[in-house]
């Protein structure tokens, strides 16, 4: 067999095979279109539902884009006072004048003499009121009153102040600064005026002296 007769077989061979293929209906070589299945309802009410927010977005891109920038700057404004308020924490002389401090309500005085004191004071008193010198023993319960105040409140006691002003003094609770007063005007009447007190000047001077010492005088309702 010559070698064109071998390939005109072959073709023959093939042709003859393609159609017995053909011709077996047991086999299908022609297809139909056919169309995807339906998608299931939640699927599309959810692509809708997708579709719908993408738009939305797209629309209102610009305001979103301006809220963003919003956003940013004040997280770098809030950064940067938690920054310098750790700074003047830290070193307040940077602040200007630096935190004040906390104020804090003033103790309240007690520029009364101890009851040592006050009794030694009336002993001395009493004496020259014995011997007739009431001038001297008013003079002696308020100058010794006022170096008591002076020694307890140097700051409160200046050289020029008279008796008056102490009287006046803002430190001193109303009750005893009336006692105080009481006193002060006898004395200013004695060695001023030149007034002789008796008996009855120095008992006034005494009785005040004596309200001027009580801690009831000096109580915190007692303030003015």
């Amino acid at each position: 067999m010559t070698a064109e007769a071998g390939i005109s077989w072959t073709f023959d061979a093939v042709a003859r095979a393609h159609a017995r293929l053909l011709a077996d209906h047991s086999l299908q070589f022609r297809f139909t279109a056919s169309s995807a299945p339906p998608s299931p309802p939640w699927l599309q009410a959810l692509l809708k539902m997708l579709g719908a927010a993408g738009h939305a977005l797209r629309a209102a891109g610009p305001v979103i884009q301006v809220l963003f920038w919003v956003f940013v700057a004040v997280i770098i404004l809030g950064a940067l006072f938690l920054i310098a308020r750790a700074i003047r924490r830290t070193w307040p002389s940077l602040g200007g004048r630096g935190r004040k401090p906390a104020r804090t309500a003033p103790m309240p005085l007690d520029l009364r003499p101890s009851p040592q004191r006050a009794a030694a004071l009336l002993e001395e008193a009493d004496r020259l009121a014995a011997e007739q010198r009431f001038e001297e023993a008013a003079h002696v319960l308020l100058f010794h009153t006022i170096a008591d105040l002076g020694t307890r409140r140097p700051r409160a006691l200046r050289a020029a102040l008279t008796s008056r002003d102490i009287a006046a003094l803002a430190e001193i609770p109303t009750p005893a600064r009336d006692a105080f007063g009481t006193i002060a005007e006898r004395v200013e009447h004695s060695f001023f005026g030149g007034r002789r007190l008796g008996a009855g000047d120095f008992s006034t001077c005494r009785a005040a002296y004596m309200a001027f010492a009580s801690p009831q005088s000096w109580g915190s309702g007692a303030r003015s």
